[in-house]
C-alpha cells in the first residue's frame, strides 16, 4: 500500500531512504534545512565503502587511547572539557559499551551492512552510468611503527575470521600496488573488499535521481515542532509560511546531529555526540594514489577523487561547532608529511579545508528503525564515520521497514530505544 513519506534531513542517509521509498511507490517529501549547495560531512568526507570497518568506535581500548590524546592539541582526538550532562551520560554510555563481547555481537552485524551497501552502490554505478567515481581497489592501512603494523595485523586477523579478505604486506609489496608514491612505512594492510567514490558528484547524482522519482524536496526547511495524537505523529511543523504544517503517513528523522533535537520535543532521547571532522582537498597534486589508505597512527584517510586528493580526519567532541580549528588541521597536515616525504606542509597549504559534523552513538552503531513512542516515526542517524559507507542500505532497510517488507539485513542491535 502507498504511503506518504515525509523525510527529515537530505545528507546521505535521507537521500537514500528517500530514493527506495520512491521506488517502492511511495509518496515521499523530503525537508533540508541547509540550501540545495549545501556542505556537511555528507560532501566533505573520505569517500570511502569500507566493509573492512566491523569493529565499532565503542571497543577495547579506545577509552584509554581517547584519555592520552586529547591533551596534544594536533592529535587525532580533542573532547572539549565542558560541564554538560548529555556529554557526561555519553562518555558513560561509550565506557560500558567499549567492550570485546560488545565488539563481537556488532562485527557481523556491520560487516554484513557493509557489504549490502557496496552492493547497492554497484547497482547505482550501473544505472547512473558510474558518473560518482566507484573504484573498487581496495583500501590499504599504511603503518609507519612496527607498533602500528601488530596491531593492524591483529585487525587483520579479526577481519578473516569474519569471512574480510586481508593480506599484511610489507613496504616493497606495497609499493606494488603504488608504485608512483615515495610512502615512509614499516608495512600495510590491504583489504580487497573496500571501494572509494567522491562523496561530492555522488550527492549531486542521488539527488538528481531521486528528483527523477518524483520526490517533493524542500531546501531551506527546516521542523520547529510537531503535533501529535496518541500514538501517531500527525503533522509537522516547520519555519515555511507557504508550508507551516505538513502532515505525512510516515516520518522519518535522517537529520544526523541535529536529529536529537528534531525529536527532543516528542520526548524521545536518542543519545549522540557531533564528531567533528576535517577534510583537505588538494587540487591536481604531483602524483596520486591508486588505492584509497587510512595512515593508522595518525587516523587520517587518504583518497583519490578524480584529479585531486583528499585526507581527511580528527575525532573533535565540541558540540555543535564547525569552527576550523587550526592546531587540529596542522596535525592532519604534519601527519601526511610522515607517510609520505613529497607531500610536505608547503603543498597542503594550497588544500581547501572543510569541516562536517558526524552523528556519535555511544556505542558505535547506528540508529536504524522505529521508535516505540510512535507508531509512524522512524530514526535513521548516528553513523559516524560510516555514513557514506552504509548510507544507502540504510535507505533501502528504511523502506522495506515502511512497507511492511522482510528486511534485506539483520539490525540487530540498532534499534533507536536502545537508550530509551
Amino acid at each position: 500500500m502507498s504511503k506518504h513519506v515525509l523525510i527529515v534531513g537530505g545528507g546521505i542517509v535521507g537521500l537514500s531512504v528517500a530514493y527506495y521509498c520512491a521506488r517502492k511507490g511511495h509518496r515521499v517529501t523530503l525537508l533540508e534545512r541547509e540550501g540545495a549547495n549545501r556542505g556537511g560531512c555528507s560532501f566533505v568526507n573520505a569517500g570511502m565503502l569500507v566493509p573492512s570497518h566491523i569493529v565499532p568506535l565503542a571497543s577495547p581500548g579506545m577509552v584509554q587511547l581517547g584519555l592520552r590524546w586529547m591533551w596534544n592539541p594536533e592529535s587525532p582526538f580533542y573532547l572539549k572539557p565542558r560541564l554538560s550532562s548529555d556529554l557526561l551520560s555519553w562518555a558513560w554510555k561509550f565506557h560500558r559499551a567499549a567492550t570485546q563481547a560488545h565488539v563481537d555481537r556488532a562485527a557481523p552485524v556491520l560487516r554484513d551492512l557493509h557489504l549490502a551497501s557496496r552492493d547497492c552502490y554497484r547497482e547505482w554505478a550501473t544505472l547512473w552510468d558510474n558518473d560518482f567515481d566507484l573504484t573498487e581497489r581496495g583500501m590499504l592501512m599504511l603503518c609507519n611503527t612496527e607498533q602500528g603494523l601488530n596491531e593492524e595485523t591483529k585487525a587483520a586477523a579479526y577481519a578473516r575470521r569474519l569471512g574480510i579478505s586481508a593480506e599484511v604486506l610489507t613496504p616493497s609489496a606495497t609499493a606494488e600496488l603504488e608504485p608512483n608514491l615515495r610512502m615512509d612505512i614499516a608495512g600495510s594492510v590491504y583489504f580487497p573488499v573496500d571501494c572509494h567514490l567522491t562523496p561530492g558528484r555522488l550527492m549531486m547524482s542521488l539527488a538528481r535521481e531521486v528528483e527523477r522519482a518524483g520526490v517533493q524536496v524542500s531546501y531551506d526547511t527546516s521542523v520547529d515542532g510537531w503535533r501529535s495524537k496518541g500514538d501517531r505523529i500527525e503533522a509537522v511543523h516547520t519555519n515555511r509560511a507557504d508550508a507551516a504544517e505538513l502532515a505525512a503517513d510516515e516520518y522519518v528523522i535522517c537529520a544526523g546531529i541535529w536529529s536529537q533535537n528534531t525529536v527532543r520535543d516528542l520526548g524521545i532521547r536518542i543519545p549522540m555526540q557531533a564528531g567533528k571532522g576535517y577534510s583537505l582537498t588538494l587540487e591536481h597534486p604531483a602524483s596520486l594514489p591508486r588505492v584509497c589508505a587510512i595512515l593508522s597512527e595518525a587516523r587520517v584517510a587518504v583518497t583519490p577523487m578524480g584529479s585531486s586528493l583528499r585526507f581527511a580526519g580528527t575525532m573533535e567532541l565540541t558540540g555543535i561547532d564547525e569552527h576550523i580549528d587550526a592546531a587540529r588541521v596542522r596535525g592532519i597536515v604534519n601527519s601526511v608529511a610522515a607517510y609520505y616525504p613529497d607531500v610536505t606542509p608547503t603543498r597542503l597549504k594550497q588544500a581547501t579545508v572543510r569541516t562536517g559534523l558526524r552523528p556519535c552513538s555511544p556505542d558505535g552503531l547506528p540508529y536504524v528503525g522505529r521508535v516505540s513512542r510512535f507508531a509512524n516515526l522512524s530514526v535513521a542517524t548516528g553513523h559516524a564515520m560510516m555514513g557514506m559507507s552504509l548510507g544507502p542500505i540504510t535507505g533501502k532497510l528504511m523502506a522495506e521497514t515502511l512497507s511492511g517488507e522482510p528486511l534485506s539485513c539483520n539490525v540487530q542491535g540498532l534499534s533507536p530505544d536502545r537508550y530509551a
